[in-house]
């Protein structure tokens, strides 16, 4: 099996910019783990958290954004209000498989992203790159299964 092209890391650094959480056409889909602890977080039931706080786009869980904005919900003064209890989806960026399939793909999330390819960004080693990936897969995975939180 070849070695991923990342293989030697890649630069990258959350700059707190806050680019990531707001006018996206994109949806924050969640699992049920993340749902549990975003609910503790909040200090409200599991019923709660999804009553307030989500909605349901092709048949999956997935936050609100802030009325009337493209903003996430949780987000404040370009700050996540729930950054310890961040879902999945939200820590495993940059580390898409979208993003990183290939040097193509990682330049133009850079386009989007002032973090990728930061000039005072760490490298992160390919080996962190692929566990994190891994780790949003598995989290597509559960995203996409049946679950009921009504108990």
């Amino acid at each position: 099996m070849d070695e991923p092209w990342f293989k030697d890391g890649l630069r990258f650094k959350c700059t707190g910019c806050g680019k990531c959480c707001t006018g996206s056409s994109g949806y924050v889909f969640l699992s049920p783990h993340d749902i549990e602890v975003m609910a503790r977080h909040c200090e409200i039931s599991v019923q709660e958290f999804i009553d307030l706080y989500t909605r349901i786009i092709d048949g999956q869980l997935c936050l609100l954004d802030a009325p009337r904005t493209d903003e996430c919900i949780f987000l404040r003064d370009k700050q996540c209000t729930v950054y310890q209890a961040r879902p999945i989806q939200c820590r495993t960026f940059p580390w898409w498989l979208h993003t990183i399939k290939n040097e193509e793909a990682w330049q133009a999330a850079a386009h989007d992203c002032e973090g990728i390819n930061h000039p005072d960004a760490p490298i992160i080693e390919g080996n962190h790159i692929a566990v994190e990936c891994m780790t949003y897969v598995d989290n597509l995975v559960e995203q996409n299964s049946e679950f009921d939180f009504k108990n």
